[in-house]
């Protein structure tokens, strides 16, 4: 049966959500950069010309080896050559873009599509059966590399766990709740919660949330509706996502915070997670040094004190494929320079350029330095899952939102009086208030949310007013509250933080993910209270009663460095939006932490 309209357009606003400056990530935010190889050294002449477009993750390394090939004096099938040129989006983007005529992407229209993994094929035919038209992605489709979902823990804890022999992914994962390491004997390390992306923006994240299923179901294969609609599989799903810290928008920025703090020789800000799950590549950056903080003209930065050790469960995982798929846009020369390209990718001389980014190769296979950086794998290698149906992944993604852990969330929004300020045809103010109710779309009707304006003109005791009470989500209400707040006065950014935290710590709810959600275009205005160490001190995290404070800077006036520093000491983070065009992108990207 073909998916619904319903269904399409409650997956297409989560892939609206953009993310630059990236390295390494796949995930379903969009990242529009042209990264096109440069024609210096090319050979002229090549009548050819392919359009290559590449997921985030690996485009920097395709972008060089299009320059080797282009430089090579290699020729294509009926004679003459090929000029190769690499655009960059995300997967999840690309997905949305090649469904709907690709043009507005402002990249060249692409023959061959380098996604991070063959679940976004299967996405994009669904989206093209919905429309009625000929699917682009009919096909299974060869590898250019490979990396395979793990659970990644700090050395110590992998090490205790793998004691205990083969462990399942439930077994590591919803080790306990808040007893946890209590049962490994180290009760000092407190709850077992782990990490992991939003399944709606993330490709890591969507495989692991796959790979939850298929534990749940005891097989490797054939995923199907049943099996979701089963109360033993859903229960399964719900007790894993009830031990995630948060859901995060972006595991690079999490590992580059851990990195950080990690060679800072402080508390991580991961200290309430015991675990990460990602993509193997990942971490293998991360313990290379590759998303430790450089000095410029540094390729990596030092390697961490503590590394990052691959756990494999027993039941299996899964794959990361980065498929090569050659697009019905491709003419019969671009076919031919596409198989061409291909060919040169899987060379031996540009694998073990994948290899240096952590990847594996085009079979799957493990240089011996990924396994020694990573860790062993269990004997007699990994097991792997093999893709669900599209219309399967689209069924659990809808369950998903009914499944994962909940949240309290209270809002404090800046009603100063610079928030009157234009931004094209309307204040400051109203693109905010427009940029939440969007975001606030997304939130699940189980969460509890609450609304708070800060200003200096607050009266009459405090600068800061509950305009709705912490309970059950009312979009309806928040949005017309927002809609009749008086906007004026200075802004009281400290104050309004602080008091904020100690509410949601007298509402903690353990069985929720409790936040406070900051957004202001300005800087501490209120003099009453400026003391910035206070502030740090009574946010920092407390790992057995973590209240995370996510923040958005909106405009240019705002001061993204304290905020980012507020966010950091509760392991919350900062979103910039000091370009207001990246309002609505900052709201999407943080309440994927939900």
């Amino acid at each position: 049966m073909a998916p619904s309209a319903t269904r399409t357009r409650q997956w297409l606003p989560y892939t609206a959500a953009v993310t630059a400056g990236l390295v390494v990530i796949a995930g379903a935010f969009v990242f529009v950069r042209q990264r096109e190889a440069s024609n210096e050294g090319a050979r002229t002449g090549c009548a050819t010309t392919l359009q290559v477009n590449s997921s985030t993750e690996k485009a920097a390394l395709l972008v060089d080896l299009a320059e080797r090939y282009n430089r090579s004096d290699r020729s294509i099938d009926g004679g003459g050559c090929a000029q190769v040129h690499v655009s960059a989006l995300n997967s999840g983007k690309a997905t949305e873009a090649l469904a709907t005529g690709w043009t507005h992407t402002g990249l060249p229209q692409p023959q061959v599509w380098l996604p991070t993994s063959s679940l976004w094929t299967g996405q994009l035919r669904l989206l093209d059966q919905a429309a009625g038209r000929a699917p682009q992605t009919p096909d299974r489709y060869p590898s250019i590399a490979n990396s395979p979902l793990v659970i990644a823990m700090p050395q110590p804890k992998a090490e205790l766990v793998r004691q205990r022999g083969p462990l399942g992914w439930g077994e590591i994962l919803g080790l306990s709740g808040r007893d946890g390491w209590a049962g490994f004997g180290k009760p000092e390390w407190g709850r077992f919660t782990f990490g992991k992306d939003n399944p709606n923006l993330s490709t890591s994240g969507l495989a692991a949330t796959i790979a939850t299923y298929y534990a749940a179901v005891q097989r490797s294969s054939d995923l199907t509706r049943s099996d979701l609609a089963n109360p033993a599989v859903t229960q399964f799903v719900r007790r894993i996502e009830a031990n995630v810290s948060h859901y995060s928008d972006d595991s690079v920025d999490l590992l580059r915070s851990l990195a950080e703090a990690d060679l800072a020789g402080g508390a991580g800000s991961t200290d309430d997670m015991s675990a990460i799950v990602l993509q193997e590549e990942l971490v293998d950056l991360y313990n290379t040094g590759a998303l430790s903080p450089r000095q410029d003209g540094q390729e990596r930065g030092r390697r961490p004190n503590v590394p990052l050790v691959a756990v494999h469960p027993k039941e299996g995982t899964f794959n990361l494929d980065h498929p090569f798929v050659v697009l019905p846009s491709a003419d019969e020369r671009q076919r031919a320079a596409a198989a061409d390209f291909q060919t040169f990718l899987t060379e031996d001389a540009q694998q073990e350029s994948f290899a240096r980014l952590g990847f594996r190769d085009h079979e799957r296979r493990a240089s011996a330095e990924l396994l020694a950086s990573v860790g062993a794998e269990p004997t007699g290698g990994l097991t792997y899952f093999e893709p669900p149906d599209p219309q399967v992944v689209g069924a659990m993604l809808d369950g998903w939102r009914t499944l994962r852990k909940k949240a309290n969330i209270l809002i404090a929004l800046d009603t100063s009086g610079s928030m009157q300020a234009m931004v094209g045809n309307r204040t400051r103010f109203q693109v905010a208030a427009a940029a939440a109710g969007k975001g606030l779309a997304l939130l699940n009707t189980e969460d509890r949310v609450g609304l708070w304006s800060f200003s200096s003109a607050t009266p009459p005791k405090s600068p800061y007013r509950e305009e709705v009470p912490l309970d059950e989500f009312d979009q309806k209400r928040i949005n017309s509250k927002i809609a009749g707040l008086p906007v004026e006065g200075g802004t009281a950014l400290y104050a309004t933080v602080r008091a904020a935290h100690r509410e949601l710590l007298k509402r903690y709810d353990p069985q929720r993910i409790n936040a406070i959600v900051v957004l202001t275009d300005g800087k501490n205005e209120y003099s009453q209270d400026n003391d910035l160490a206070r502030v740090l001190a009574e946010v920092a995290l407390d790992p057995q009663r973590p209240v995370k404070v996510f923040c958005i800077a909106f405009d240019r006036e705002s001061d993204f460095a304290t905020l980012d520093r507020i966010a950091k000491a509760s392991s919350g983070k900062a979103f910039d939006a000091t370009d207001p065009a990246k309002i609505d992108e900052a709201f999407v990207k943080l309440v994927s932490s939900f």
